[in-house]
């Protein structure tokens, strides 16, 4: 599984006071001026994550984001410039009683990050017609931070934006991880970081 996010030079994946109507938070959006970049190389990274995406997995809060009335849209979303999209899982205590993004397939897994990883992989294995896609989890923070914990994730790609946020949501919380450097790519609006992980828990 890969773990792919953007976070700021000190380790924010959000800035302060996140929320469905401040998704990533006060002065986050500076976060994602990579994705929405004319630069060729950002525009290569961005298709060929979502390209590959064979099921994508996230957390409560983060749905809660994209599917509000400022979230995703036909122009703006998970592979919105894509022939399809993937298929979605959402980590969560209790499914919501309503969707606005009802286009898009949604599955709820109440039993934590592990059976919803299960559940991805799954839909990855029905459904592709070769085995290059991934499973994809794109965040939140607290997500990604467990599931690094659990020895969950294979690949931590991260997209390192030139902004110190001060405060927001840490992506780094939990138990320490080893990390074997793959690739670096430098752009005119991020560094891009790709890490096989090697081990979790202490050490």
């Amino acid at each position: 599984m890969i773990a792919d996010i953007s976070m700021s030079v000190d380790g924010f994946v959000t800035g302060p006071d996140p929320g469905p109507q401040n998704g990533l938070g006060t002065g986050g959006d500076a976060l994602h001026t990579w994705a929405f970049s004319d630069d060729p190389e950002d525009q290569r990274i961005l298709q060929t994550a979502t390209s590959r995406s064979g099921a994508v997995v996230m957390g409560r809060n983060l749905f809660d984001v994209v599917d509000g009335p400022g979230g995703w849209d036909d122009t703006v979303g998970y592979g919105a410039t894509e022939a399809a999209t993937p298929p979605f899982v959402v980590v969560t205590s209790t499914p919501p009683t309503d969707i606005r993004l009802t286009h898009l397939d949604w599955t709820f897994v109440t039993t934590g990050p592990s059976d919803a990883v299960a559940v991805a992989r799954d839909r990855v294995e029905a459904a592709a017609s070769d085995n290059d896609l991934d499973v994809v989890l794109m965040g939140g923070g607290a997500l990604i931070g467990s599931a690094l914990a659990a020895g969950l994730v294979d690949v931590l790609s991260l997209h390192l934006a030139p902004v110190v946020l001060g405060s927001g949501t840490p992506l780094f919380t939990s138990a320490p991880c080893g990390l074997e450097q793959q690739s670096v790519i430098a752009t005119s609006t991020a560094t891009h970081l790709t890490y096989d992980v090697i081990a979790t828990g202490a050490r």
